[in-house]
């Protein structure tokens, strides 16, 4: 049976009162068949659906409990991306997704080679994502976190990727690793995205950080504009005159006043 979504919203529990305190963003991204949107429902849902139709790069979210805190994760299940002309190349909506996330799911395949030759590629594709949305002012934080996943580990008479290149690799992009089977261990898919929440949670707020960034520049602007007030105000109000100048010109005008005084007398 081939499962078509759109804008799918899947609740594990009641909403808490009010807003949740923070949202958790997170994009899954890698080549295409590899298994994204099984992981992506397993995590939400516990449940494992085989198929899926390829490529619908939906937005899937749901609130959950993260070390005692309520938060709403949002996951981006992304299109499956090849590799042409031995490159790598996001597709916009994808290098998007990339921008929006606050941390980055690369999977692969073992029983793919192809889907896990690629993933150096995706890599560097995010790392510069992720530096242009942070040059064009989009992000505020530190880059997101990657982790690397390896699914379809239960097909073990179809292994194409040994289980040792995973980590290597890993290590070698300086990110976490996990090797795990979406359709037959819902723990261990849990685990790795439970431990990237906690981590995302533990980090500053993008809307905090933000916050703070703009009372630090408003404050600025009010000094500035304050600071351009006096300025303002002492050039029109008039520099006091000196006692002395006063003082002579009364005396002046005391001696004109008897000047004229004794003429009319004579």
């Amino acid at each position: 049976m081939r499962l078509m979504h759109n804008m799918v919203t899947i609740a594990e529990c009641p909403p808490a009162e009010g807003p949740s305190t923070r949202v958790i963003k997170i994009a899954v991204i890698g080549g295409s068949g590899v298994g994204k949107t099984a992981l992506v429902v397993r995590f939400l849902t516990r449940r494992f659906i085989g198929d899926y139709e390829r490529n619908a790069g939906n937005l899937y979210s749901r609130e959950v409990q993260v070390d005692g805190e309520q938060v709403a994760v949002q996951v981006q299940d992304t299109p499956g991306v090849e590799m042409t002309s031995n490159a790598v190349h996001l597709p916009d909506h994808v290098a998007r997704s990339v921008q929006w996330a606050d941390a980055v799911v690369l999977v692969y395949s073992v029983a793919d080679r192809a889907s896990f030759e690629v993933i150096s590629g995706l890599h560097q594709q995010v790392a510069r994502a992720a530096a242009a949305a942070a040059a064009a002012g989009a992000s505020l934080g530190p880059p997101p976190p990657v982790i690397l996943l390896a699914n379809k580990s239960d097909l073990v008479h179809l292994r194409q990727v040994e289980s040792q290149r995973g980590p290597l690799l890993a290590a070698t992009l300086g990110c976490s690793f996990y090797e795990l089977s979406a359709s037959e261990d819902y723990s261990q898919v849990h685990g790795a995205f439970h431990r990237l929440c906690g981590e995302l949670a533990k980090r500053p707020a993008p809307a905090a950080a933000a916050a703070g960034t703009t009372t630090a520049s408003a404050a600025s602007a009010a000094a500035a504009s304050n600071g351009n007030s006096e300025k303002r105000r002492s050039a029109l109000i008039p520099r006091p005159k000196s006692p002395n100048m006063q003082d002579l010109k009364r005396r002046f005008k005391q001696a004109l006043s008897a000047k004229v005084r004794t003429v009319t007398s004579v």
